[in-house]
């Protein structure tokens, strides 16, 4: 997707333009890191550390999506929207997606399905897009 790509979700409905103020992103860049962080701490259970690793990667994610002057309410869509708003590839965004659906069965079915390698790659994924987003804001 490009940023026309952007611009034709909007037309469908599926994003909606809304400016995002410099507060907002630096809001959301803390949180996103603190809750990485958080994530990596191996004191912590393995449910939290996936909660709180895939709720770091939404919220990076979403300030990507911000920045470029997008808003969406479809959690999911700010994943697939990673080509546009951070040039990342597929490794990146598919790992993300497949977490979005293990942390909707664990929300609305009680069911949370993980391993240790999904978490790892998990992490790693987050890893990425956090460091995307830092060298987007020094662009």
């Amino acid at each position: 997707m490009t940023s026309s790509n952007l611009d034709n979700l909007v037309k469908i409905g599926n994003l909606k333009k809304e400016d995002m103020t410099p507060t907002e992103f630096v809001g959301f860049l803390r949180s996103g890191n603190a809750r990485l962080t958080d994530a990596k701490n191996l004191q912590l259970s393995f449910e939290s550390r996936f909660d709180l690793a895939y709720n770091a990667a939404h919220v990076l994610s979403l300030a990507a999506l911000r920045w470029h002057g997008y808003r969406s309410e479809n959690r999911y869509l700010v994943f697939q929207v990673l080509p546009d708003t951070l040039r990342l590839g597929p490794e990146v965004w598919r790992v993300l997606a497949k977490c979005h659906e293990h942390r909707n069965l664990a929300e609305y079915e009680g069911h949370l399905e993980i391993d240790e390698q999904l978490l790892r790659d998990l992490l790693v994924a987050t890893d990425v897009v956090l460091a995307k987003l830092i060298l987007l804001d020094k662009s």
